[in-house]
């Protein structure tokens, strides 16, 4: 009952989103997809989730509140908001790598292969966007190395 109710309100959630970020526009073309794509991506992605949430069949009852999950949760919570902040500052590759990393041990990844998942995410993603789509992403602390 309560995760159908969510599902229909975080539905309703995306819709309104999605007509907020249909009105994005850049004053100059900065990248090829416009600022819009990547929102509305999300939205969609998160809107099939919800939609699949109201109209699944009856299956198994939902467990019970984990508290041990419930923390997990909020701190991987936490730790994206750390990214957010970080983003500017430190740079894409060295954010995107400490977030990866910790959110691999936040969910019992052993040290080594977070790390290296971690800082392989940071540098391939910016391979991706930043040479391959020409999206411009902050350098942060490897803007000294630039010049």
């Amino acid at each position: 009952m309560y995760v159908r109710l969510f599902a229909g309100i975080w539905l309703l959630a995306c819709a309104g989103l999605a007509v907020l970020a249909w009105g994005f526009e850049a004053p100059f073309a900065y990248d090829p997809v416009g600022p819009r794509a990547y929102p509305l991506l999300l939205l969609g992605l998160m809107a099939a989730g919800a939609l699949w949430l109201l109209v699944k069949p009856k299956g198994e009852p939902t467990p019970p509140i984990d508290w041990a999950i419930v923390r997990k949760v909020v701190l991987c919570i936490l730790v994206l908001l750390a990214y957010a902040f970080l983003f500017e500052p430190l740079g894409f590759v060295l954010s995107t790598a400490l977030a990866g990393c910790t959110l691999g041990l936040l969910f019992n990844g052993r040290p080594v292969p977070s790390v290296i998942s971690g800082v392989l995410m940071g540098v391939l993603l910016y391979v991706l966007f930043d040479v391959l789509l020409d999206v411009p992403l902050p350098l942060g602390v490897f803007r000294l190395l630039e010049n």
